[in-house]
């Protein structure tokens, strides 16, 4: 066995660091390269770039709602489903979907905790924030704040295409099942374009996996406080009623809520496509 005395010892030691050192740097580089998202959960927090599709496309994707304010809230099997928890699940889900096609991805409110979630009933918190910050509860002041988020991180963004998504969830009387439908602002050609293409997308999956049923969600134009002071084109999406049994399924099954953020984000693709 060989023996190190002094200066030998001390060259040891430092080739040692140094390999240590080699590998906390690379697993710290490739933490920043944007292949691990910690809003995803530990389970799901790295992922891979899969495809160049949407290479150059930026998105600021916003769940309604949040922090002190949790939307709309159902009755399923005897406890609450409320409008935020399901609105982040998917955005985050689209998210994903949209960072392994190599795009770009604001995520304007944020928890810390829950990540994407497999479970029916997503129990509820009041940990969201816009980007670190607290969501005050007043609307007018909640919905400024993360148009303000929005439009800053736009103005820093390099790109030609840069698209914002808005994802609620609608309350409605029970009896009234409705499909996804979406808005874009007034006059917006861009935002209408995305709209109908994911119109289009919902409407080819429900005649592949519910041929029988139809879908007839609609596309219609909206004056709404974020899609108005918003700068980048943007579509906001109503993705059921929390009300409704049938649409209840849409939430709290957790392949139905990446169904919709699978398909959203082949339908962007699609746009973006058009776009070049």
């Amino acid at each position: 066995m060989m023996r190190l005395n002094g200066w030998g010892a001390v060259r040891w030691m430092a080739i040692v660091m140094l390999c240590w050192c080699g590998v906390s740097l690379s697993w710290a580089s490739k933490k920043r390269s944007g292949n691990y998202e910690p809003l995803f959960g530990k389970s799901l927090a790295s992922y891979s770039v899969t495809s160049s599709s949407l290479k150059g496309a930026v998105f600021y994707l916003v769940s309604g709602h949040g922090g002190p304010d949790p939307g709309c809230i159902g009755k399923y099997q005897g406890k609450e489903l409320h409008e935020d928890e399901y609105a982040y699940d998917i955005i985050l889900r689209l998210g994903r979907e949209l960072l392994q096609r190599g795009a770009k991805v604001h995520f304007i409110i944020q928890d810390a905790k829950d990540g994407i979630r497999n479970t029916a009933v997503l129990k509820n918190s009041k940990r969201e924030t816009c980007m670190g910050k607290a969501i005050p509860l007043n609307q007018v002041a909640r919905l400024k704040q993360r148009c303000d988020a929005v439009n800053s991180l736009y103005r820093k963004d390099k790109s030609a295409y840069k698209r914002a998504i808005f994802i609620h969830v609608d309350s409605r009387s029970q009896r009234r099942q409705t499909d996804t439908y979406f808005y874009h602002a007034p006059g917006s050609r861009y935002g209408k374009r995305l709209a109908d293409q994911v119109q289009r997308i919902f409407k080819m999956k429900y005649a592949r996996h519910q041929p029988t049923r139809g879908f007839q969600g609609s596309v219609s134009e909206r004056g709404l406080y974020v899609l108005r002071n918003t700068v980048p084109y943007a579509v906001f999406m109503e993705l059921g009623n929390i009300q409704n049994p049938l649409d209840q399924k849409r939430l709290v099954i957790p392949d139905n809520r990446q169904a919709l953020a699978n398909w959203i984000a082949e339908a962007i693709e699609l746009d973006y496509k058009k776009s070049k």
